[in-house]
């Protein structure tokens, strides 16, 4: 799974709504300039969070964006699938829906596998919970893997399993 920049920015917008719960409405710049975000891009994500009913918003003086529902009802899955759709999919297919020759047919259940991984930790992580800084208990024992912090070499560098390496070759996510 790839995370857009925008995905990134729209998770920790509802994270700084979620900060400012108990102020009630907040501006866009004041949750842009909290987390670095440009202004321009996050007024356009805060209007699909709206859309979504993720995030309400008031016009005037006293106006501003906040999270439509308390943030430990809101998992980051229903983020993600505010601003991109679904979880996973294949060129635009549900995995469920997808068909290969006999020879790749292990391939559509390694999709939904795939997905069903990603559901276990974005549908059980709320915002209130990276609001707090603390996750989940088995998200936490997934990161607290020194493995979990390793990133994969790609490209030429890409090790086969069993040792092999060479151009073309598959990395372990």
């Amino acid at each position: 799974m790839r995370i857009t920049a925008k995905i990134d920015y729209a998770v920790r917008a509802c994270v700084e709504l979620a900060v400012a719960r108990d102020e009630g409405f907040v501006t866009a710049e004041r949750v842009g300039r909290a987390q670095g975000i440009p202004g321009s891009f996050l007024l356009g994500i805060l209007n699909q969070l709206r859309r979504s009913g993720l995030v309400e918003s008031r016009r005037g003086a006293d106006g501003g964006f906040r999270l439509a529902a308390d943030p430990s009802r809101i998992a980051v899955a229903d983020v993600i699938r505010a601003i991109d759709g679904p979880l996973a999919n294949v060129a635009g297919v549900q995995p469920e829906d997808t068909s290969y020759a006999p020879s790749a047919a292990a391939l559509r259940q390694t999709w939904v596998a795939l997905r069903v991984a990603m559901r276990s930790v974005l549908e059980h992580v709320t915002i209130a919970d990276i609001a707090s800084g603390a996750l989940p208990d088995d998200v936490a024992h997934l990161v607290g893997d020194s493995e979990a912090w390793v990133t994969r070499p790609f490209g030429d560098e890409v090790e086969l399993r069993g040792g092999a390496a060479g151009p073309g070759g598959t990395a372990d996510l």
